[in-house]
């Protein structure tokens, strides 16, 4: 039977683990727990569990040390992941993640109560509360929450979908690894600047959370350039793709209508805050475990 021997949040250094654990001639496997959101080495041959067991604990204090990328080199091919052999269940799963994310799940939970709404005929009585309105009629209303409003209502099942997903496989992470309290904050700063640059680009007839996606794709893509020792990054393609149909919103050779500015600012605005973050951090690069 198989034998845990260390859980690794990133699956870079599972790979890397578990490659020299490889190389020293120590059959090994790695599990990824999808619950707890980390990958597990584990050991197929209990007679190698003291020497693999100080391998371990030698990669702990120097993960970054040449000879583990050397021997995953030379053991070119990764790591094959395994699921757990007890299967967990779909609501169990989401539990979890609403109780790791919750304010991402709130968010979600918000855009998906308004999209139905306005699917059986209410659309009008939201847009009337939630849209948002020049900032003249906002000085003389004080109906400041319009600023945030537009981030909550979506026009089709497409466009609901595609910035939804986004917004739970990003705001999740950053969510889990950062703390809600600062979800909140990167949701509230990137939704007021995406949408007031809308607002000023195009006029007040506009609505998505598509302003704030680009804001945390912003953030992740910029943190995980500056700090990648905190886990929170996207592939390069993910993140080209996403600046190609930026581009080609610009271009006009979609066929929806393209909140470009609401898009641009948002991307800015994450960068922006992934760049503060960063230097407020200073050399201590912490992150939430």
């Amino acid at each position: 039977m198989a034998k845990p021997l260390i859980a690794i949040r990133q699956l870079r250094y599972a790979d890397l683990l578990a490659s020299y654990l490889t190389s020293q001639h120590i059959d090994v496997s790695v599990v990824h727990d999808a619950v707890q959101d980390q990958y597990i080495v584990q050991l197929n041959n209990e007679a190698d569990f003291d020497k693999a067991l100080s391998i371990c604990q030698a990669f702990v204090q120097s993960p970054n040390d040449p000879k583990y990328q050397q021997a995953a080199w030379q053991h070119s091919e990764r790591t094959d992941i395994k699921s757990p052999s007890k299967p967990n269940l779909d609501v169990k799963r989401w539990l979890i993640w609403l109780r790791r994310a919750p304010f991402c799940g709130a968010i979600l939970f918000t855009c998906t109560l308004v999209f139905l709404l306005s699917l059986v005929g209410l659309f009008q009585p939201i847009a009337e509360q939630l849209m948002i309105q020049p900032l003249g009629q906002l000085l003389d209303n004080n109906q400041w929450w319009r600023l945030l409003g537009p981030a909550l209502i979506h026009f089709s099942m497409v466009h609901f979908v595609f910035n939804l997903l986004w917004w739970c496989m990003l705001g999740g992470r950053i969510e889990h690894k950062l703390g809600t309290s600062f979800l909140i904050l990167l949701f509230v700063i990137t939704a007021v600047v995406s949408n007031l640059a809308q607002l000023i680009a195009a006029g007040p007839n506009f609505g998505g959370l598509s302003g704030v996606v680009y804001g945390v794709l912003g953030f992740v893509w910029f943190i995980g350039w500056l700090r990648p020792s905190w886990g929170i990054d996207l592939p390069k393609p993910v993140i080209g793709f996403m600046l190609l149909w930026l581009i080609l919103g610009y271009a006009d050779i979609l066929w929806v209508n393209m909140a470009n500015a609401a898009h641009t600012a948002g991307l800015v605005s994450g960068c922006a805050i992934a760049w503060f973050l960063h230097l407020g951090a200073g050399s201590k690069g912490r992150h939430r475990e």
